[in-house]
């Protein structure tokens, strides 16, 4: 057997690279098989989404910044989670919950939606002004859904596939309600103009508080091990982009403007190149 060659190896350990940062490798967690028995068709648009590590990682930290803006969603995490001390810890967890319920088996998919919902019961509380929380809130599932729906989508849009049909946009809404749903939520858009209704109307119940703005800045600033510094502020600045002016205001952070644009370039470099390595193109 001939050595690999160069151009190989450059492909390996992107892919090695890539894989540590999402899967808990020294402890045995190995990459989620894609199946042809998961909840969704191979090639179809949630699958598709969803396989974009770029688009994702960028829908991925938008998605945070807006959840933290609902106040049961932010007390939740910051009364029952390490968050502060192992934030990557949370992502990769996260990202597990996520290869496992689109491209997995279904039945574990199923397993861990049902892992989920149990820890989502024990997750409940009061606010500050004396309001009981819960994470088994149907309303606040329907936002944190709603964040990531909206978020990887418009993160696969901008960077991916800014010709995706509407139809197709559509049916990933419709997909990816699927899980919602067995998390409890509702309600659950399954159009994207049903999602942009209900982001206008859920916005009356966001709020700007100081808790919200720290968690941001933890989000923005600290980065995977590993990560080159350049690599996160590149993230930071893209998934600020992306964000509606009303939730950029309220965490008191800046548009990024032109300096969007090299980090745009940047990002766009960064995806053709990944799906290049993970032979996606």
């Amino acid at each position: 057997m001939s050595p690999p060659s160069p151009r190989e190896i450059v492909r390996s350990r992107l892919v090695g690279r890539v894989r540590a940062v999402f899967n808990d490798l020294e402890n045995g967690q190995e990459p989620v098989p894609p199946s042809d028995e998961a909840l969704f068709e191979r090639d179809s648009p949630i699958r598709l989404v969803h396989a974009d590590v770029v688009a994702m990682m960028v829908g991925g930290v938008r998605s945070l910044l807006l959840q933290m803006l609902h106040p049961q969603a932010l007390q939740g995490v910051l009364d029952h989670s390490d968050f502060r001390r192992d934030m990557h810890g949370r992502l990769r967890r996260t990202a597990r919950f996520i290869a496992v319920t689109t491209f997995g088996h279904r039945d574990d998919a199923e397993t861990a939606i049902a892992r989920v919902n149990r820890i989502h019961e024990r997750v409940k509380g009061t606010l500050d002004d004396g309001t009981p929380y819960s994470a088994r809130s149907p309303r606040t599932l329907a936002w944190v859904h709603v964040a990531e729906a909206t978020s990887f989508l418009e993160a696969y849009l901008r960077y991916v596939r800014p010709a995706m049909p509407v139809k197709e946009q559509d049916e990933y809404y419709r997909q990816i309600a699927v899980i919602a749903r067995k998390l409890g939520a509702d309600p659950v858009p399954e159009t994207k103009k049903e999602a942009e209704q209900l982001l206008r109307q859920m916005r009356c119940e966001l709020r700007d508080t100081p808790a919200a703005r720290e968690v941001a800045r933890l989000v923005l600033v600290q980065k995977a091990p590993g990560t080159p510094p350049a690599a996160q502020q590149i993230l930071g600045a893209v998934a600020v982009d992306l964000l509606p002016d009303h939730a950029r205001q309220m965490l008191g952070l800046r548009r990024p403007g032109i300096t969007a644009l090299p980090a745009r370039i940047a990002t766009l470099a960064a995806g053709k190149t990944l799906r290049w390595a993970f032979r996606q193109n």
